[in-house]
This record gives C-alpha cells, structure tokens and sequence, in this order.
C-alpha cells in the first residue's frame, strides 16, 4: 500500500504525488514492462558481440561497382520520426517497439545531412530535392535550378538549369524511374527532370500569364519534354496533364478533379502517341498495374489519383496501389536494362501528415516505406545496387514525457502536467494545427480520442500548418561504395556518391584504368548472390 503527505503549497511533493498516481493508473509499479531475458547481462553482452562480429565485417568493403541505384527519400522523415516509426512497426507486430528493426536500421553505413538551402535555415522539398538529386544547393522553391535563380522570377530560369543523376544515368544507358505517393510533378520528383523557378507551377493553370509568355514552362510539361523515356513515372498529379475542365476518368463528377490545362494539351494522350510503338503502358489504376508483365513492358506512366495518393491508412486497397507495390512493378521492369537503373522513390506524405498535425498518418505512411524498402532489398542485389535512405528535411515532431517500455506510440505520457494538472500526449509538435485553448486552459487530451487516425496532436505555438524541422537528418547506405556516406555531410554531397558508385556524370575518370579496364571491381557473383538469384527464380 502506498500512503503520500501532500504538504499544501509544496510543489515537488505535488509532482511526486501526479506522477505515482499516473504510475499506478497505468499498473507500471512493481511490474517492469520488459521481457525477463533482459534482466540478464548475458542478453545484452551476447547481443552485443554479435553486432560487433557483424561490424568487423564491414572493415571489407564493397568496391563493386554500382549497376543499380536506388534512392529512398521520406520526405519529412526527420530522425523524431524514424524512431517513433521504429517504435510503431514493432508494436504493429505486437512487440513493445523500441527494440524493433527498421529496414533502414539494416543498413551498414549511416551519416547526417546538413538539410539548410542557400537561402533558408530551415529547408523546404524543393531547394533540399535540388541537393540530393542535382548536387547543387539551391533557394526554397525552387527546383533544378541553382541558386542564382529567384523563386517566381521567370526570367532568372535560363542558364541556371542544373541537371540531375536522373539524368546523368540516362545519358549513361541505364534505366530510369520515378515512383512517389504525391504528385509525380510534385516538388521532389520535379528535380528530378525540370527547371523551375516556383515549385507550385503544376500546370500552365496555376503560372502567372507572364511568366507562360516569356517562355517558362509548367512542371508538368517539363516531365514529358526534358529527359526523353523516363522508363518508369507512377504517383498522383493526374489532373495537371489533362485540359481545363476534363473530366477526371475516377471521379467523372467532382469539379475539383477536372484537368487544369489552360494550354489544351493532353500529355497522358501525347505520351502514349509518341510511345506507341514502344513497350509501352498507361496505367490509372492497382488492377491495371498489376496486371502489367514486367517482361513485356519497357516503359509504364501510372497516374492513380488527380491529386496526391490517399494516405496509406485511408487507401482504397482495390483501386490505388501501395507504395510496395509500386516499387516492385518499378523495379521489375528497370531490371531487365543490362546496363542498370536508377531509381528515385518518395514517401512523400509522412511530410504531409506532420504539416497536419496528424501524427498517427505520418508515421504510418513511414512504415510503408520501410516496408517497400524491404521489398526492394529482396529483388536486388547489395553486390551490384547502391540503395539509399534519407530524408528532405525534418519537422516540428518530437515524442517524449519518460513513457514506459512499450507504451503505445500515440498513447499517454505516464504523468500530469505539475503545471496544469492536465494529462498530455507522448507525441507533441512544436507548432501547428494541434494548439486549442478551452476556456483559457489546454484542452484536456483524455477526452479526446488521442489514438485516432486523424487527431492532431497538441502544440506549443498555433500555426494552421506545421513547420519543417531544421535539424540534420540520417542517411542510411548500403551497396557499393555505400562507405562514401560517412560523417556529417553538405546534403548535395549525396548524389555525388551514388554517381560515383555507379560511374555516371562526372565521376567516370576513376572507373578506367591506364589500359581501359575498370579499376572499380565488377559485381562478380558470390554464394550469397546466387542464393539470391536462386531464391527469386524459384
């Protein structure tokens, strides 16, 4: 039995008091919220030497040369959220979470990227997309341009264009695909293949007339016009490539659907003209996609939603495919190029569940990408593929508040405010749309459902839409030369590591010997990659 004095006045008392009291209403005392294995020094020190021999491994390093390059970007995915979606993975496998595995968390090599644009301490996913895809740093809002571009000034585009390792890999003979959960003309796929001055020209709709007139060109355009072929294009966006007021081939009746083209031109009808005689597929549709023979198609442009994908937990399972299941049909057509591929994948709505306060839907939709990134790791090979994990930028999104092992992620902290005597939310944000005042007091949590999908989560400072984050974010790597990620890198520092691994743009003079032979190693198969190889064909 336990018996607490309140000493009025007394504030330390009165916290100690809340907390027990949390801690008794949540049966946490007495009863440690581990496995009893853990109480053994045997399983930490064991766990440990096994890491450590795993470790001493790495002091061989692959020098293959990279045939394949893949690119995982979360966009949003700060280190705050890769750990609470660690946490949440676990716990959606009924484990307690903490000592769970990410995919990511698999990978050998980690490093930090410094996230800043040239103009801005805290980043946005167009100057940060600029970095990692075009290895140039660049102004916020601005996309395939460098810095001596201004956003929204037309006239500051031409003979600043920066070109990517999109395009580096293209001029080299090697595949090339784009796969992202928003709008594949969105602000970090659109690096990939325009130079814009405003990242939010979609359309010719949504430029000023004046910027049409002088010449600019819309995102949309610029996808199907700058880099010719992209192998593989799959995301949302699918208003933008259609004329104002078409009817939307999903949603025939809503008006907010309808194409936004002020130029008449139909580019999904153009693409499938000019690719007529090629292997080539349009796809609106799961059904449709996976239906497609990878062996019998070259080329796929996937156009699911008008807009962004739904988030992956109000995803119409029947008819809009998964994040996996996009990069699998992605990869299982690249593939087939003996020279190669690269490929740039976006999670691209963990961003857009943290600007809405809607924690529950950010993490979610960082788990899926983890989960795609496991699917990618079995159909490659880490002897001849590149692959690499980071994130744009980060956000105001932090958990905390002493929470107990295995404490549901969206749960309760174990304690009340000494403040306000009020309970509180393990996840918080620093700003954002979660910051209500009943009465002049915060609202109490408790009477709210904290663990729905759509709740957003409390926050210090009102804003109608959540901040970025400023902090540095993780780079994961795996592959060959995934040792060149080391450190506490400039962010546009990352594509110059994967061309060099792969022996595009200008990292080639290191691939050729005096006497013209490779002097990086050729991914020679080994028993692990026939195991592979094996597993795959059977």
């Amino acid at each position: 039995m336990w018996y607490v004095t309140v000493i009025p006045g007394n504030t330390t008392t009165m916290t100690f008091f809340l907390i027990i009291c949390s801690c008794l209403a949540l049966g946490g005392l007495g009863k440690p919220q581990f496995p009893d294995q853990e109480k053994d020094p045997l399983f930490w020190n064991t766990w440990a030497q096994h890491t450590l021999k795993n470790a001493l491994t790495l002091q061989k390093l692959n020098q293959n040369t990279a045939k394949n390059l893949i690119l995982f970007l979360g966009d949003g995915m700060g280190i705050p959220t890769v750990t609470a979606a660690r946490i949440l993975k676990g716990q959606l496998s009924g484990q307690s979470g903490e000592e769970t595995q990410l995919e990511m968390d698999k990978f050998p090599f980690v490093a930090l990227s410094k996230t800043y644009n040239t103009n801005a301490q805290v980043a946005d996913s167009a100057g940060t997309a600029t970095a990692y895809l075009c290895g140039v740093k660049a102004n916020e809002g601005t996309v395939g341009v460098s810095a001596a571009a201004v956003r929204s000034q037309c006239n500051t585009t031409q003979g600043n264009e920066v070109t990517s390792i999109l395009k580096w890999a293209k001029e080299a003979g090697k595949s090339v695909g784009i796969v992202t959960t928003t709008r594949v003309n969105h602000a970090t796929p659109s690096a990939a293949y325009a130079h814009c001055v405003d990242r939010d020209w979609f359309s010719d709709g949504e430029m000023p007339a004046e910027a049409v007139q002088a010449g600019c060109k819309d995102i949309a355009r610029q996808l199907f016009e700058n880099i010719p072929n992209i192998d593989v294009i799959m995301g949302g966006g699918r208003k933008y490539m259609f004329p104002k007021n078409q009817s939307d081939v999903e949603y025939p009746g809503d008006k907010k659907h309808f194409g936004t083209r002020k130029d008449g031109r139909n580019l999904v009808e153009e693409w499938t003209n000019r690719m007529k005689n090629k292997k080539a597929q349009y796809v609106w549709n799961k059904r449709e996609l996976l239906s497609v023979n990878p062996n019998n198609v070259d080329y796929i442009l996937g156009l699911f939603e008008p807009g962004d994908l739904p988030y992956n937990l109000e995803r119409n399972t029947e008819t809009d495919p998964s994040l996996t299941e996009m990069v699998e049909v992605a990869i299982k057509i690249l593939r087939k190029n003996p020279r190669g591929f690269y490929l740039l994948v976006e999670g691209g709505r963990i961003d857009h569940g943290h600007h809405e306060g809607k924690a529950k839907q950010a993490l979610h939709e960082a788990v899926e990408m983890d989960r795609a990134i496991g699917r990618a790791g079995l159909i490659t090979s880490i002897y001849d593929t590149m692959t690499v994990v980071t994130a744009d930028h980060s956000h105001m999104f932090n958990f905390g508040g002493y929470t107990p092992r295995g404490n549901t992620i969206f749960g309760l902290a174990p304690m009340l405010s000494d403040v306000d005597q009020k309970p509180f939310t393990a996840i918080l944000y620093g700003n954002g749309p979660g910051f209500k005042v009943i009465n002049g007091l915060r609202e109490n949590v408790s009477t709210l459902d904290y663990q729905g999908t759509n709740y957003q989560a409390q926050s210090a400072v009102p804003l109608r839409m959540e901040t970025h984050g400023g902090e540095d974010v993780a780079v994961f790597a795996k592959g060959p030369m995934a040792h060149l990620l080391h450190g506490v890198h400039e962010q546009n520092y990352i594509p110059h590591v994967m061309a060099y691994a792969a022996c595009i743009g200008q990292n080639r003079d290191h691939c050729m010997s005096s006497g013209g032979a490779s002097s990086l190693s050729p991914a020679l198969p080994s028993l692990a990659a026939l195991l592979t190889l094996t597993r795959l064909l059977c």
